[in-house]
């Protein structure tokens, strides 16, 4: 079997930014540290940094008095960073920039006097936390059967904004139905829509014109990892989402002759080998890297721990 590698794949920025917190957190601080939610949607980041010392909790109330805290990439609302500072707690937050510049540009639109409309999925921790930290109007749409339904006159002045973990084509047919209906409307630029998972989804569409079979890794509550999915059954190809080798069936590898392999944007490549290995105890396989985008972007890490070096274990592997 040939086996053809996303380009780009795997872990981006912003969720390499929310672990590096935790483990330098660890080390500067000491276990335990505290984290709201899964500080990334994968399980085995999360099991790699329970080990080391991080306890994650779904509510402030979980965490004891002036324990080191942590939000998660996803971001959070106000009400929860208003009671962080009410109890005094050490936080560090990682919510991912793209995350908050989507909150600030959110902000920026109330502040006109528009009404803002939200797309994305009811119920995602990153939609939740927008929706906490913009007050005034907001409603939230995840099909274009929605626009019709939003209780605003057509001549309201109004402005949208993006769940970062959908992309340009995913959000295309929405954008177009507000824009139609409403004529009075502003929303950022494509280009401020979050670059790794228009890449991700990119790089799976080129996939799907070459491979009879494609693999993503990643977790069952990822977003983003779910939408690569549909992306390559959409193309008409059978595709999978799997947590790690185990979960490969032998069933899907009949008549298969080229497999392609992909990882969401929360999944480290240590998973994507052990698929590889996992597809070699079927038979001999070759790997190559198909040809895509090169990333470089790196975010900054919070001043008080940007100076410190740490050994990184839950690492991408690139």
């Amino acid at each position: 079997m040939k086996v053809y590698l996303a380009q780009p794949r795997g872990f981006c920025a912003g969720v390499v930014r929310a672990i590096e917190i935790v483990e330098r957190a660890l080390e500067k601080y000491g276990p335990p540290v505290y984290v709201r939610h899964e500080i990334v949607h994968n399980k085995h980041v999360v099991e790699s940094l329970k080990a080391r010392g991080a306890r994650f909790v779904e509510t402030l109330s979980e965490v004891p008095p002036n324990a080191i805290t942590i939000f998660s990439a996803h971001g959070v609302a106000k009400s929860i960073e208003d009671e962080a500072a009410a109890r005094d707690l050490p936080v560090l937050n990682a919510t991912c920039p793209l995350v908050t510049k989507v909150h600030n540009q959110g902000k920026r639109y109330v502040a006109q006097g528009r009404i803002l409309i939200l797309i994305g999925h009811a119920g995602h921790p990153e939609v939740e936390g927008t929706l906490g930290q913009i007050s005034g109007p907001i409603r939230l749409i995840q099909t274009e059967t929605d626009v019709d339904a939003l209780d605003i006159p057509d001549d309201s002045p109004v402005a949208y904004v993006t769940q970062t973990t959908l992309s340009v084509d995913d959000t295309r047919g929405i954008i177009a139905a507000l824009q139609r209906r409403f004529k009075n409307i502003i929303g950022p630029e494509t280009r401020d829509i979050c670059y790794a998972t228009q890449n991700r989804q990119s790089a799976v569409r080129d996939l799907s014109k070459v491979v009879d079979l494609i693999l993503v890794v990643g977790a069952k509550n990822s977003s983003n990892s779910n939408r690569l999915r549909e992306i390559g059954a959409e193309a008409g190809i059978p595709s999978y989402l799997i947590a790690d080798g185990s979960e490969v069936e032998l069933e899907w590898l009949q008549d298969v002759e080229t497999i392609g392999l992909t990882a969401g944007a929360s999944a480290p490549e240590v998973l994507v080998k052990d698929v590889i290995d996992a597809l070699r105890r079927f038979g001999p396989v070759e790997v190559t890297t198909f040809p895509g985008r090169e990333e470089h972007i790196e975010f900054r890490l919070p001043a008080e721990l940007a100076n410190l070096t740490t050994t990184r274990t839950v690492s991408n592997g690139h």
